[in-house]
């Protein structure tokens, strides 16, 4: 595990919290239907972190998991809600955080917005970042 950085976030409810032991990943916006169903959102606002790096330090017995895919595993807090990683088999080294749990700030932004062919249609992107229709 390194111990280059130390972030922590938590759910809504306050039942679970966690720690990253390093870095976090390129932030992406996915407009996804999927993402914007498990979010209740335009969009999910996701960086890939090392699953090494990341621990539950309160709450593990309230973090649930739902096969939302065949290929994505998503992990929230049972009590709240919250939405906290997601999990994909191809990637077995890596969690996708929810950047909206992080409670320490981060100096990282959002760099494209992916799935955009599928946004909401109420929903309009005008932040000037790179739009891709599916995943790059």
């Amino acid at each position: 595990m390194s111990t280059e950085k130390l972030y922590t976030g938590s759910c809504l409810c306050g039942g679970i919290h966690y720690e990253i032991h390093g870095e976090i990943g390129e932030i992406v916006e996915c407009h996804c239907q999927r993402c914007r169903k498990a979010n209740g959102t335009a969009f999910a606002t996701n960086a890939l972190i090392q699953r090494a790096d990341f621990k539950i330090v309160k709450g593990e017995n309230l973090l649930k998991k739902f096969d939302s895919t065949p290929t994505t595993q998503r992990c929230f807090c049972s009590e709240c809600g919250s939405p906290i990683i997601s999990i994909k088999p191809e990637l077995p080294d890596h969690y996708r955080l929810r950047i909206g749990t992080l409670d320490t700030a981060i100096e990282s932004k959002p760099t494209m917005h992916i799935f955009a062919a599928y946004k909401a249609e109420w929903d309009t992107i005008c932040d000037g970042m790179p739009q891709y229709d599916e995943r790059p």
